[in-house]
Order: structure tokens, then sequence, then C-alpha cells
């Protein structure tokens, strides 16, 4: 990657995040794993340091279900409306299937292909990782929105072992990749897989004087060529008829197979001349649509997150080799836990991440922080400075919430209601070797009093006599300023002796107070995620707008309800046009 190369990831709602800053025809390769419209929830398992005294934390990252209603009858008009074969499509389902569950999933998809095409270069490629679900109906899709003639491969991954769970059915134990080009002229890498020793040997059974081990393979072509059936006189003085359908090459090469003591003569008389294949001329066996040598991420592998449908990076890095070059700008719109900017990184192509959930910025960000220091990449969507999270308490509480959270190194419960007081946790050391748990409240609201800190106190002594901890600390995190009688409330807890010396048991920061540079009182927090991922510099191609140019910090990106996302932020955004200049 060159010196002003740039990767950025966005946090938001990737129909708006496309419509509004990739460019037209700016990537080389989009890798999508969308949800599967499966109805299960996903959760993120976040580890504790001492199970005997705090469980594993699940954090439900998106609910796969998808409900047909007024957002998705808007999004279907407005796809419809459109017209072309994608709208033919969509309202040919939608008479068979009727207005559904399954229509609103194919709805949410089709608007984002019919993106997704617009922002791909002409010899760039698609590959969307689906399971039997829905496979059959975004197939169509696709169909509509790139051409039929456009499908190069459609991948069957086994992605785990046999199961036996399953009930008067065959076990599921694949998915299945869509490899779509936007036209003929597409990137192809063939990829090859390296055969073992024991292969080998089956496959090149033969063996020169000299040692080189070849296998016998036909000089037949394939199909019918008048051009190339010539009689041809070999350097054995024998002279050799072409096969019905014709030679596979054209007499000067055979010729040259000749000199170079490639070619198998017959041991009868009336055998078909033919061809020796080299072992160490061979870059292995041509990769065919069933991969079965990539397996499952086992509860044991060192890349493995704990997130929800995380992908080997062995299956990203095979699909990106093949359909991209170095340097090249993939995308991911569903990037989730990152697998495939990974595998970018670690191919030297630049990247695009886009995700709606919080805590997969979380994850990203200390996959790529611990494992690659030097990374480079920008984020936009979360908000810069204080006024942007002041905007973001006021429009959407919950997503201040989480991102509160995050912003002070606490993972989010993941609950919005019913949480027990508790909107996140962190651990921290406070001795050499013992770890406390600091749990977490948020207030978002303009309307702040005692009443909550007190409330908060109770919560925490609860925790405190369920862990037998009496070093469990708790933080009050506000959009606003607190009042005096809050501080004096938090002041009354008193204090926790740790290895540092003595900190606030209820401590309450502000948005003011974290841009201002304050923090958590802690003697040493633990990072609450394990890293796997490689990292260069960023890329400064014309694939996106900067956010920062037109918002501000202020109006961030999030769409998450109300009207349809290409609706929003009317008052404030230019025309849509220019942004993709």
């Amino acid at each position: 990657m060159g010196k002003d190369s740039r990767n950025a990831f966005y946090f938001g709602d990737n129909l708006h995040v496309l419509r509004e800053y990739v460019s037209d025809e700016s990537i080389d390769l989009i890798y999508l794993d969308p949800p599967f419209n499966s109805n299960a929830n996903y959760n993120l398992l976040f580890k504790s340091p001492d199970k005997k005294r705090w469980s594993d934390a699940q954090i439900t990252t998106f609910e796969d279900t998808w409900r047909w209603g007024d957002l998705a009858d808007a999004q279907f008009r407005e796809t419809v409306h459109a017209g072309g074969k994608v709208g033919e499509v969509l309202s040919a389902l939608r008479r068979i299937l009727g207005e559904n569950d399954m229509l609103a999933y194919l709805t949410m998809m089709t608007a984002r292909l019919v993106e997704l095409h617009r922002v791909l270069k002409p010899a760039g490629s698609l590959f969307l990782h689906c399971d039997q679900t829905a496979s059959h109906y975004l197939k169509v899709v696709l169909d509509a929105v790139f051409g039929f003639d456009c499908f190069r491969s459609e991948v069957t991954w086994k992605r785990t072992h046999a199961h036996g769970n399953a009930r008067r059915t065959f076990g599921c134990i694949t998915d299945e990749i869509f490899f779509y080009a936007k036209s003929r002229g597409h990137v192809w890498n063939q990829p090859f897989r390296t055969l073992s020793r024991e292969e080998l040997d089956r496959k090149y059974p033969c063996q020169d004087p000299d040692g080189r081990r070849w296998q016998s393979v036909t000089l037949r072509n394939p199909s019918d060529r008048p051009n190339l059936k010539y009689s041809y006189t070999a350097s054995n003085g024998i002279t050799y008829q072409p096969h019905r359908n014709g030679w596979s090459c054209n007499e000067d090469r055979m010729r040259r197979y000749d000199r170079e003591g490639r070619l198998h003569f017959p041991s009868r008389p009336d055998g078909a001349l033919r061809l020796k294949m080299y072992e160490d001329d061979s870059p292995g066996e041509r990769i065919q649509n069933l991969w079965d040598d990539i397996g499952p991420l086992s509860s044991h592998a060192r890349e493995r997150l704990g997130y929800p449908t995380q992908k080997p990076v062995a299956l990203l890095e095979r699909i990106i080799a093949a359909a991209s070059n170095e340097g090249d700008l993939v995308l991911d719109p569903f990037c989730g836990c990152g697998t495939t900017l990974h595998a970018a990184q670690n191919l030297g192509r630049h990247w695009i991440g886009i995700d709606v959930a919080v805590q997969a910025m979380q994850v990203v960000g200390d996959r790529l922080r611990h494992a690659f220091p030097s990374v480079a990449y920008d984020v936009f969507g979360l908000p810069a400075d204080a006024d942007s999270a002041m905007w973001l308490a006021a429009r959407d509480p919950f997503k201040f919430e989480e991102w509160a959270c995050l912003r002070i190194g606490a993972m989010h419960s993941g609950r919005f209601r019913n949480d027990g007081g508790i909107d996140g946790s962190f651990y921290f050391l406070h001795g050499r070797d013992e770890a406390s748990r600091g749990i977490v409240s948020v207030k978002a609201g303009r309307n702040l009093n005692p009443g909550m800190v007190r409330d908060l106190v109770g919560t925490l002594q609860r925790e405190r006599q369920m862990t037998g901890d009496p070093s469990t600390i708790a933080v009050l995190i506000t959009a606003h300023p607190p009042t005096s009688g809050m501080v004096d409330e938090a002041r009354r807890v008193g204090r926790v002796e740790t290895m540092a010396g003595d900190i606030p048991a209820v401590q309450i920061l502000s948005v003011a107070d974290l841009f201002g540079g304050r923090t958590i009182q802690v003697p040493l927090m633990l990072n609450t995620v394990t890293a796997a991922a490689i990292g260069r510099k960023k890329d400064r191609s014309a694939a996106y707008t900067d956010p920062r140019e037109i918002f501000r910090q202020r109006e961030i990106l999030f769409t998450f309800s109300g009207t349809p996302a290409g609706l929003r932020h009317q008052q404030v955004l230019p025309e849509r046009r220019s942004l993709r200049a």
C-alpha cells in the first residue's frame, strides 16, 4: 500500500452509508455475510477473569428476525418504483410469498444489493455468503441486479461437522457463497490447492530416469476443432493421427512438446499420443466450487473472538486473493468482528467496513490494535466531540448508552430494559493477582437528581454481596453535568483500597468530562476481547466521502428507526449526487 493509503470503518446503517458516502464504481471486491433470516438472536461472548464470581457475558449483537411493517413496505415501494428487472422480481416475490417476514428480509437485501452493484468497479466482483434459509430467493434477486449472465459460481463451503440433532431430514453442514462479476473482464487469479505428498504420488505415478514425476494426460481437444486435425510424425518416426475432435494444440506447440521430451508415446501402435504433465510444473490442484478443506473455527482456535457467525480468515483470504489484486479496495457492509478486514490487510488490500452494532466497533478496534499496533484507519459514525455526543443522547438514548460504555472501555450489557440497573461492566486489577468488577449506569436525559446515585449505590451493594467482592465500584455516566447533590451522594459512599492507592467507590463522568480527558479511576483495566488481525496504513482513494467534511461531527450516521434511511437528515445533508463526485 502506498503512503497515502486509507482504510475506513463506518458505524451505522449500511444502506445509508452506501448511498451517501461510497462513490460509484469505486470498489474492487465486495464480500458480504448478511443475516440469513434465521429467526435467531446472535450473541457476543465476553469472558470474565474469574468464573467463580462472574459469569461470561452474552451480549446480543443483532436479532436475525425481520418483520413486515411500514418501514419494509416503504422500502419495497421505493425499490419497485425505481423500475427495471429488480422491481419486477421484487413484485413477483410479493405475489408468491405475500406480505410476510421473508419478503421484509428480501426487500432489505434487494435495496442493499442494488447499491453494492452501483459501487463496484467494472472489473469488480461480489461474493454473497448465505445458507439454505433464503439462498434460492437471493440468487433470483442477484440475477436481477447483476444479470444472470454475470453469475460465475455457487461455492458450497463445509462450515461444520456432522450434526447429530437432525430429525426427519438431512443435517445442514454447508453454506452457500454466490459469486457474481460485474463484467466478463473481472479480476481473476486462479487459486490452487497444494497437494500432500501422498496425493502427489497418486496423481503423478510415472517417473523419468532423472527422477521427475509426471502423469499422462490426453491431447484430445474437448470440442470439435477442424483446424487442429492434422497428422503428426513424432521424433520416434511414427505418424499419429488426430483424435476425432482434433488435437488440443497446434502443430508448432506439438513440435515443442516433442523437442522437450514431453510427449508420452503409446506402447501399442494404435494407441493415442499423450502429453506428460510434470509435478514440478503444476502449481497444485485448481480449486473447485466445493470447499471442504477450510474447516470451521474450533472453540480453541487462536483467531476465535466469540463473535456470532465468525468465519475463518483462511476463507476470506481465498476469496480476496482470487478476485482482487494487491492495493485493491475491499468492502464488507456487514463486517461484524472484522474477519474480512483482517484478511484484506494480510493480503495488502485496502478496506472499508460497515456495521450497525456498537460492539462490532469494540471487537474490530481491539482486534486491530492488539495484533497490529501500526494499523491506521478512520472511524466514522461515533461522536468525536461533546456536541455530537449530546446530539446522540437526545436523538437515540439507547445508542448513546452503548457508545458511553464503549467510550470508557466497558462492555454494554446488551439490554435496554430489565437490566437490573447495570448498563455495562468492566474489570480491573485492585491487587497484584486480584481482579474486581466495575458496574456502569448511563443517563442520557436532562433531568438528573441525587436519587439516581442512591439507586446506583443500592445496585453496587447488591453486587458486592452477590460476588463477595467489597472492591466492586460503580460509574455513572451522564450526558449533562451532574448536580451538586449527586456529587455529594457519590462522595458519601467512600473509597476503595487498591494496589495503586484508594479510588472513589462511586464515580460520575459527564460527556464534558469524557471529552475533557477524564476517565475511570482504576489501576489497570482488563481487556475483555481477544485480538487477531493485521494492518497497514490508510487508503486515500476517492471511494468514499469523508463525513467530517460534511457533518463536522454533529449529524452522524445513525439510521435505526423512523423514516427510510435515504430520507433522513435532509435538513443538513447536501444533495446526494455531490457526495459521490
